[in-house]
């Protein structure tokens, strides 16, 4: 991650100069970039934008010593909501063939451009983690990273105008058996240094959050 502690993460600056760091400045990397900038920057979204793509890459540079392949990890962070319409797990499978189209022009091998592939989908559904996989679980631990910050509150927010063209009380439903779900598993996070930072808070935050949706008063 480019320190520039004056800069907003999700400034298109800061991540330009971020995917260049990464993938050079080759003419079908810029394009790439470009291109992936603008998708996160789409009007429609309210939480899925650039400031959580900047925020996952936040997370994937915290937790980079338990990563295997720490660059499919970071492409994979950028392309794993590249294609965001509200359709879960239609939008996982269409981002990670987005992945397969545009990194073999930028000269990644077939090898890892199917790493991130596979990565991009991991997050579609992270239960379905396997044991010892070490890139799969710093990609979702930085995805889930939101889960124990200070800023949940807007975070939920941001998730309930998403979905604002479903009902309250579905939405209620829904997101409160999303809460249950992850409250249930032994431990949300996979690394050791990703239950260090977040696993607490993130608890108290769901509980908090799933208390307020099941007593009527949860966001709308």
């Amino acid at each position: 991650m480019i320190d520039d502690s004056t800069t907003p993460a999700g400034d298109p600056a800061v991540l330009g100069r971020e995917w260049v760091v990464l993938m050079g400045d080759s003419a079908a990397s810029l394009a790439t970039g470009a291109e992936l900038i603008a998708r996160w920057s789409e009007p429609h979204r309210r939480y899925h934008t650039r400031d959580h793509l900047a925020a996952v890459l936040a997370g994937v540079a915290q937790l980079a010593a338990a990563a295997d392949d720490l660059t499919a990890v970071r492409l994979a962070a950028w392309f794993h909501d590249a294609v965001y319409d509200g359709r879960p797990g239609l939008d996982e499978e269409r981002s990670a063939q987005l992945a397969q189209s545009r990194l073999p022009r930028c000269g990644v091998p077939a090898a890892r451009v199917a790493e991130v592939a596979r990565l991009v989908r991991l997050t579609a559904a992270h239960d379905t983690l396997a044991d010892g996989d070490r890139d799969g679980a710093v990609l979702c631990d930085a995805d889930l990273a939101v889960l124990g910050l200070p800023g949940y509150d807007d975070y939920a927010g941001r998730i309930r105008q998403e979905y604002a063209h479903v009902p309250d009380d579905l939405f209620r439903a829904g997101r409160a058996e999303v809460l249950r779900r992850l409250l249930a598993v032994p431990r949300l996070y996979r690394t050791g240094r990703a239950r260090e930072l977040w696993e607490e808070r993130a608890r108290s935050n769901m509980t908090r959050e799933l208390k307020s949706l099941t007593s009527g008063h949860g966001a709308s």
